[in-house]
């Protein structure tokens, strides 16, 4: 314990001192350069990854308003571009539901059901769709600036529509839309059937036939010599 002693020692010395102070202002000053520079880099990739989250809305929420705009004239696509609209729109909706965002499973389920009033519109002569496109472009414009507000919108709007629902109406509904897609795809299955030209008719008619000579049966003898 002597060694020890002898370092308490001279630590407490006024010889010490100077050395003792430097030591503790290296130690301080590690020890903020370590805190500053892991406060920096969470910054840093904080910010990324918030950047990342708002691409991935941005283009989860283009791809919905390019999804409202083809519902709109949904009843005038061919079938192969609705399958097609129907795999971006799923899409859309997978990427927006696992948002890191709360309430994106909300957001939607209220895109779902404005885009299934959309297609059902587009079926419907007169209708004014434009409007109801750019309604559906300005919510969800909203709901990625503010997502708490637009959430108890989008939450008070499902409710309203949960409550108005029916189910002899609702029932009607269905019956009606299942009617217009067997009427569409009728229409365009008609369209691009291809009919075949009629084979010409093949030439039946017996050809003439050319004169044959018979021969001649020879007279039989009456006597023979």
């Amino acid at each position: 314990m002597q060694w020890w002693n002898d370092l308490i020692s001279w630590l407490t010395s006024s010889e010490a001192e100077p050395t003792v102070f430097a030591a503790g202002v290296l130690f301080v000053a590690v020890v903020v350069a370590a805190l500053l520079g892991a406060w920096i880099a969470t910054g840093a990739v904080r910010r990324i990854v918030d950047q990342r989250d708002r691409e991935l809305k941005t283009a989860a929420i283009a791809a919905l308003v390019d999804a409202a705009t083809e519902a709109s004239v949904w009843n005038s696509l061919t079938p192969q571009e609705q399958v097609l609209a129907d795999r971006t729109v799923g899409q859309a909706d997978i990427h927006v539901r696992l948002l890191p965002i709360r309430g994106s499973d909300v957001a939607a389920n209220w895109a779902a059901h404005q885009l299934h009033e959309l297609k059902r519109a587009s079926a419907t002569f007169g209708y004014q769709l434009d409007p109801a496109v750019a309604e559906f472009r300005d919510r969800m414009l909203d709901w990625q600036r503010h997502p708490a507000r637009a959430r108890k919108q989008f939450q008070n709007d499902l409710a309203r529509w949960r409550a108005q629902r029916q189910e002899p109406e609702q029932a009607e509904l269905d019956a009606q839309d299942a009617w217009v897609a067997d009427q569409h795809h009728d229409r365009y299955r008609s369209a691009t059937e291809i009919v075949s030209p009629a084979e010409p008719a093949r030439d039946t008619a017996p050809t003439p036939t050319q004169a044959t000579t018979t021969p001649v049966a020879q007279p039989l003898d009456d006597a023979r010599a």
